[in-house]
C-alpha cells in the first residue's frame, strides 16, 4: 500500500511552515511537553528504574518521528569501532519484528518480519552481533555475556531512559530539521527541541553525514543482468524520508517514477504487480524483497561518510570511555 492521503496530509502539516490555526492547539503541545518532562524526572529521581550496563552504551537517536538516518550511521559506527579494535554489538527494538520472539539474535537467514528490516540490514552490512529486544538492558547484557561485546550501540534509544547511556548521538535530517517544532500529533517531535542541547554530539544528515551512492546492482546475486538506465524505471522506498532516496537517484541522472510507501512497510509480491520495466529500491527495503525479487529488481547501496571534525569529536568521546566498569 502506497502512502495514504492522510499520511501525506500529516507530513505536509508537520514539515511546512506553521499554519495559523495550529497555535490554537499550543496548550496541548505544552501539556505533552509537561508529560515528557515528568517522565524524565521520574527516571532522574530513580522512581522509574534505570539499568546500567556492564560496558559503555552509546545511544543513537532522534527527537523526530520517522527516519533521520540512524541506520546508515549505526552501520558506520559499528564498522569504525571494529576498525579501532573494539568488539561492538547493537541492541534495538526491531521495529516491525515479532516481540514474542525476543530476545532474538539476528542471523544471516533471519526473517525480516521476525527481527525487523533495519536490524537485518545492519547485521548483513557489518557482521557485528545485533540483538533485537524491546527490553534493551536485557539485550545489551546478552551481547556482553554471550558475544563478548565491550561496547554497546543502542539504536533508536534516545527516549528509552530505562537504559543508562554514556554517550548520546543525535541524528538530524538536514532537509526536514524539526519541522514545525510541535510535539505529536500536532508536529513530528517526540520531545521538545530543547532536548537536543543535552546530547553529546549532533550529526546532521546531509551536512555532517553524507550518503554516497555506490554502483547500482541486481538485488539477487543469481541475476547477471546489468542495470540499464534507458529502461523505464520505478523507484520504490519505504523509509522515513523517501524523498532523500529519490533526490539521490536524480543526482545520478536517472529518470524514474517515484512511489513512496510507509516506513517499514512489509512488501509482498502484489505490491509490484503491474510494474513494467526495472524497479530500484533501497538497501533497507531490499532485505524484505530478496525472497521474491525477479530480474526487474535493482538496489542502490550507499556508504556513509562523516565530516572530519565531527568524526574526530565522536571518536574522542568514545576513546574517553572506560570499557570495563568495576562492580
Amino acid at each position: 500500500m502506497a502512502i495514504s492521503k492522510s499520511q501525506a496530509w500529516f507530513e505536509s502539516l508537520w514539515y511546512s511552515p506553521k499554519r495559523w490555526w495550529l497555535w490554537l492547539f499550543y496548550p496541548l503541545h505544552l501539556l505533552l511537553a509537561l508529560v515528557v518532562a515528568i517522565r524524565r524526572l521520574l527516571y532522574h529521581l530513580n522512581i522509574f528504574k534505570q539499568y546500567q550496563c556492564s560496558v559503555p552504551v552509546v545511544v543513537i537517536g532522534n527527537i523526530n518521528v520517522g527516519g533521520t538516518g540512524k541506520t546508515p550511521f549505526a552501520i558506520y559506527l559499528l564498522e569504525k569501532l571494529k576498525q579501532l579494535g573494539y568488539k561492538p554489538g547493537l541492541v534495538t527494538r526491531g521495529y516491525g519484528g515479532d516481540p514474542s520472539l525476543q530476545p532474538l539474535l539476528v542471523q544471516e537467514n533471519s526473517n525480516p518480519s521476525h527481527v525487523g528490516d533495519e536490524p537485518l540490514l545492519i547485521y548483513q552490512r557489518t557482521r557485528a552481533p545485533v540483538m533485537v529486544d524491546a527490553k534493551r538492558a536485557r539485550g545489551a547484557e546478552l551481547l556482553v555475556a554471550e558475544h563478548g561485546c565491550n561496547i554497546i550501540i543502542c539504536d533508536d534509544g534516545l527516549q528509552h531512559y530505562a537504559l543508562k547511556r554514556d554517550i548520546e548521538v543525535l541524528i538530524v535530517d538536514e532537509q526536514r530539521q524539526f519541522g514545525n517544532e510541535f510535539l505529536m500529533p500536532l508536529g513530528p517531535l517526540r520531545e521538545p527541541v530543547s532536548r537536543t542541547k543535552e546530547c553529546d554530539i549532533t550529526i546532521i544528515n546531509g551536512k555532517d553525514m553524507l550518503l554516497k551512492a555506490d554502483e547500482i546492482i541486481a538485488l539477487n546475486s543469481d541475476n547477471s543482468e546489468k542495470f540499464d538506465p534507458v529502461k523505464s524505471l520505478t523507484a520504490i522506498a519505504a523509509i522515513g524520508n523517501p524523498q532523500r532516496f529519490f533526490n539521490t537517484l536524480k543526482q545520478l541522472g536517472l529518470t524514474f517514477k517515484p512511489q513512496p510507501f510507509p516506513d517499514h512497510h512489509q512488501f509482498k509480491v502484489d505490491d509490484f504487480t503491474g510494474i513494467k520495466g526495472n524497479i530500484i529500491i533501497t538497501e533497507k527495503d531490499a532485505v524484505k524483497c530478496r525472497e521474491f525479487a525477479d530480474k526487474r529488481f535493482f538496489v542502490l547501496p550507499v556508504r556513509t561518510e562523516i565530516q572530519s571534525s565531527k568524526e574526530q569529536k565522536l571518536l574522542a568521546l568514545i576513546k574517553n570511555l572506560k570499557i570495563e566498569r568495576k562492580g
